[in-house]
């Protein structure tokens, strides 16, 4: 295995969800509170639906290549710190985002919109902390 290559590839997935992530807390999740109301299960629908299509893979292979990297040897302390983050964003999609998104697949709900909005910041935190973890590891 190319350690270099692998870590390569997990620097790039960080930082591509994290841009990501800053794009659905700012813009996205809460512009959702203008879509049509009659609408919203389907508008919703189609949010989880072309929104897997990107993150699916980026997360999955966050993952992969953080598996990789720590089997290889990886074991500096904002490497594992970035690992403990890591399992933050996943348990708060799993635990959080996605049961939301499910019960907004219902039609609109202010009041879990607003939870929706307000749990992302979980994953936006433990994203962004990820990408300063991991610069610190191959800048330095």
């Amino acid at each position: 295995m190319n350690a270099g290559l692998v870590a390569a590839a997990h620097v790039w997935t960080t930082f591509a969800m994290v841009g990501l992530i800053w794009f659905v807390q700012i813009v996205h999740y809460p512009m959702m509170a203008r879509f049509d109301r009659e609408n919203f299960a389907a508008h919703e629908k189609e949010h989880c639906d072309r929104t897997g299509w990107v993150v699916a893979p980026l997360m999955l292979g966050e993952i992969f290549t953080f598996a990789l990297l720590l089997m290889e040897g990886f074991r500096s302390s904002a490497f594992l710190i970035s690992g403990l983050l890591l399992g933050v964003v996943w348990g708060s999609t799993f635990l959080i985002q996605v049961p939301l998104h499910r019960k907004l697949l219902q039609g609109w709900n202010a009041r879990l919109h607003q939870q929706l909005v307000r749990s992302n910041w979980i994953r936006t935190a433990a994203w962004t902390g990820r990408a300063f973890f991991l610069s610190g590891i191959w800048i330095a």
